[in-house]
């Protein structure tokens, strides 16, 4: 590409030179995109930009906030972005407009794109959908608001890695039922575990396994993602993730930790 014009949230950011960073920017117009750029751009805010490069590493250029207008699904053409008067000047806010714990899930949603997407891949819908989130994210949120915004945007993640969560049925195609327990595997499914009801919760704690009773899936599968059944499906979650990202830590979650531990 050679001074292509693009729209799209910065993910995540590392020092590059002394006047540089290198940045993961998530593009409205191509995925993920790593590039080098001037430092300062923020974090949470749409960006305008251009980008030259023929290589996995680009160059980005004329980095400003980009217009309200400019963001609406859509409305922008790959020659159409301009650097206009509406466009703030570029400054180093990085939470602007996100306060308080939603800072913490704004980060995790960041990490979680910018450590699982591959490179250059376009993902539209999940674009328009790390949007919603971030909106959401500026607006007062209760504790099971903000984690239902969470495990909806990982929803759309995992359907567009394509994983696709069957709750109706074990590995073996059998029909869950609701007086049996079922370990979860990411690669295999629900595996039905011979034991009884009232056990189920201390397997779950004494071997690490993700364990459900059949009644939940149940539920799961027929409420969807709802506060009634946020605890499952949470549970549920935060195993695909970490298989994901191959047990390796998620320094947002560390964050959130630490921050929950010094309140």
């Amino acid at each position: 590409m050679r001074n292509e014009a693009l729209v799209g949230y910065l993910l995540h950011q590392r020092s590059y030179q002394e006047k540089r960073a290198l940045y993961y920017l998530f593009s409205q117009q191509h995925g993920v995109i790593h590039g080098v750029g001037k430092k300062g751009a923020p974090l949470f805010m749409p960006l305008q930009l251009f980008a030259t490069g023929k290589r996995d590493l680009k160059t980005f250029s004329q980095i400003n906030i980009a217009s309200q207008d400019t963001t609406q699904a859509d409305s922008v053409q790959k020659d159409s972005v301009q650097k206009d008067s509406t466009s703030a000047v570029l400054e180093a806010v990085p939470y602007a407009n996100i306060s308080g714990q939603h800072q913490y899930a704004a980060l995790y949603i960041n990490e979680i794109l910018w450590r699982l997407l591959p490179t250059e891949d376009p993902m539209p819908v999940l674009w328009q959908h790390y949007q919603i989130s971030l909106q959401q994210l500026k607006q007062p949120l209760s504790n099971s608001e903000l984690r239902l915004c969470l495990r909806q945007f990982e929803q759309y993640l995992f359907t567009e890695l394509g994983f696709t969560l069957t709750l109706t049925h074990d590995n073996v195609e059998d029909p869950i039922e609701s007086d049996c327990t079922y370990r979860f595997l990411p690669d295999v499914g629900l595996l039905p575990v011979l034991v009884h009801n009232e056990e189920s919760e201390h397997l779950a704690s004494e071997s690490g396994q993700t364990v459900f009773k059949g009644a939940d899936i149940i539920e799961m599968a027929r409420l969807g993602i709802t506060e009634q059944t946020l605890s499952h499906w949470s549970k549920l979650h935060r195993h695909l993730i970490d298989h994901l990202l191959d047990y390796q830590p998620l320094q947002s979650r560390l964050l959130w930790q630490q921050q929950q531990r010094y309140q």
